[in-house]
């Protein structure tokens, strides 16, 4: 196994031309959480012909049931190839038993506190050595879930991000009747008979996810619920994060519905974010919560504004754009 950094145990698993893209695959082994047989697998896109990427790094966080073909598919076509063809440095993780990431042995009761406690700081740690500066990250549903986990609870410090984005992400839709105590327990009960959920099962995606998500989600929302874990308050937390933020959602994402999006972005500190909201009448499609970042409509409506985010975080990137109050005077 030979090593690709200095801090921890990293394999380059495969170095691949697919068209005109390279793709690297690397498995993470930092032994740093509990469950020491975790591994985490990262791919690096980049133009084939470019040799080492020189571009600004870019790493793409995968929602709930997905994995890394949510970024761009055998076919050389997604947000993430659409980035490196931009002169980008592309980084794709893989959450724990999703994709080429394997599933650790205590897999079942994987946490988002997990995600951003061990495995987002170590992610970013190998993507900012190998590209000898501070990535960008972008989120979607859950990936950016765990963004907001890491960068709340300070797991994910600011001098290891540009910038934050912030896709169909949100953390304040109220479940009401989780919040009789009788329906919560009861809830649990059933839930725990179970070891996972089925993607395909419900038509979600091709990932399984561990109970553990379901159980903590049922402590979010709980009675005395809140958006953290044992130790510390991740919503409080926001408050004090710094880097420039870019939040979207989509005015037909029923799932992670606009308002609550909003209210992610309006915990967030500092003073340069924006949020936007991709509907009618701003100039957009309805986007829903997949097709905002995965279809021929956002090919061509959202993909280059991204782009142009990552260019520079300090401009709108729409003029419907809602900014926080110094950026919009500047």
């Amino acid at each position: 196994m030979q090593s690709s950094s200095t801090q921890f145990p990293v394999a380059l698993l495969s170095a691949e031309r697919r068209g005109d893209l390279s793709e690297d695959v690397y498995r993470i082994k930092a032994a740093n959480s509990p469950d020491p047989s975790v591994e985490l697998a990262v791919t690096r896109l980049g133009l084939a012909d470019q040799g080492r990427a020189q571009g600004v790094p870019v790493i793409l966080l995968h929602g709930s049931f997905s994995n890394r073909r949510f970024w761009y598919s055998p076919k050389g076509i997604g947000l993430g190839a659409h980035l490196a063809r931009a002169g980008f440095d592309v980084w794709i993780p893989e959450m724990r038993g999703h994709g080429l990431s394997p599933r650790n042995r205590d897999w079942r009761h994987n946490q988002v506190a997990d995600y951003a406690r061990y495995d987002l700081p170590v992610i970013g740690a190998f993507v900012q050595e190998q590209a000898g500066r501070a990535p960008h990250w972008l989120g979607h549903s859950l990936g950016g879930t765990t963004l907001a986990a890491a960068l709340g609870s300070g797991y994910l410090a600011s001098h290891m991000v540009a910038s934050a984005a912030f896709f169909g992400a949100q953390v304040s839709r109220v479940y009401w009747p989780l919040k009789v105590p009788p329906v919560a327990w009861g809830a649990k009960l059933l839930i725990k008979r179970f070891a996972q959920i089925s993607g395909s099962r419900l038509k979600r995606g091709p990932e399984d996810e561990p109970i553990g998500l379901a159980l903590e989600s049922l402590r979010w929302n709980g009675l005395f619920g809140r958006f953290g874990d044992k130790d510390r308050d991740w919503w409080a937390g926001l408050a004090e994060v710094e880097v420039p933020v870019l939040a979207v959602a989509g005015a037909g994402d029923f799932q992670d519905p606009v308002w609550a999006c909003r209210k992610l972005f309006e915990q967030l500190g500092g003073d340069n974010k924006q949020f936007l909201c991709l509907g009618r009448e701003q100039g957009f499609d309805a986007f829903g919560h997949v097709d905002m970042l995965v279809s021929k409509a956002a090919q061509v409506q959202v993909w280059p504004l991204v782009e142009r985010w990552l260019r520079d975080p300090l401009l709108p990137v729409h003029e419907s754009t809602v900014v926080a109050e110094p950026l919009a005077a500047s």
